[in-house]
């Protein structure tokens, strides 16, 4: 299930003013033309800021996301991409050129089970030679160490956020909101840290190449960029007796 951030009304409609201007977003619709990629899907799309960006430059869009409060946000924001109700691992096929999955959400899938599912779901929905492009933290920078805890105010609204849990691979945090009538709301998330050994593996098992890792202009030195192709079909070989 979708974490409450996301999923629950009222938290889902302060996500946008607690998560900044995102700036990282240039660099992915500078990839999508680096790609020449034309239909993309954005695999957990939340709000739908990406997708609602693609559009604007002329590519036909599919926003995906399980958390249904989110993607209302999403439909409402933009009436020319298609919304779907449904998480990576059950993302419809739509012979895309690229599939993007940015902040989180690659980090969501905590099991190995859950993390190659989601590939395969994706693998799905591109074409043959399309690209998954994902952001993932590296751990062995432990940026969670610098995460902040003060409190952080936006629309009248107070969010903290505590770590609750730190094993080698996974992190476990809590958002604490409270609103102005005096409500408090949680929201508990954990997410997986993944090697880039792992990160490889997991894609070469699912049908991908890895093809590039860079930096992430919004996280330098602590984010990885990782831009993957899928497998190409098979060229058919003809039979000796229809050749000429």
């Amino acid at each position: 299930m979708p974490d409450a951030i996301f999923d629950h009304p009222r938290l889902a409609a302060l996500y946008d003013a607690f998560d900044g201007d995102r700036g990282d977003l240039d660099h992915y619709l500078a990839i999508a033309d680096e790609l020449g990629a034309r239909r993309v899907i954005d695999v957990g799309c939340g709000t739908g800021r990406l997708a609602a960006r693609l559009a604007d430059s002329g590519r036909a869009v599919l926003g995906a996301d399980p958390a249904l409060a989110s993607l209302e946000i999403a439909r409402a924001r933009d009436g020319r991409v298609r919304w779907v109700h449904a998480g990576a691992a059950d993302v419809p096929p739509w012979d895309a050129d690229l599939a993007t999955m940015t902040g989180n959400v690659a980090q969501v899938f905590v099991t190995d089970a859950a993390w190659a599912a989601a590939l395969r779901g994706v693998r799905g929905a591109l074409r043959p030679g399309g690209w998954l492009v994902f952001e993932t933290r590296r751990p062995e920078r432990r940026d969670w160490e610098n995460w902040p805890s003060g409190p952080e105010t936006r629309d009248g609204v107070e969010r903290t956020l505590r770590l609750t849990g730190v094993s080698p691979r996974l992190v476990s945090f809590r958002h604490t909101y409270r609103f102005p009538d005096g409500t408090a709301l949680t929201s508990d998330s954990t997410l997986r840290f993944r090697t880039l050994e792992e990160i490889e593996g997991s894609l070469t098992a699912a049908g991908f190449t890895l093809r590039d890792v860079r930096d992430a202009p919004d996280r330098p030195g602590l984010e990885w960029v990782i831009v993957a192709q899928a497998a190409q079909l098979p060229t058919p070989t003809l039979p000796i007796s229809a050749v000429g």
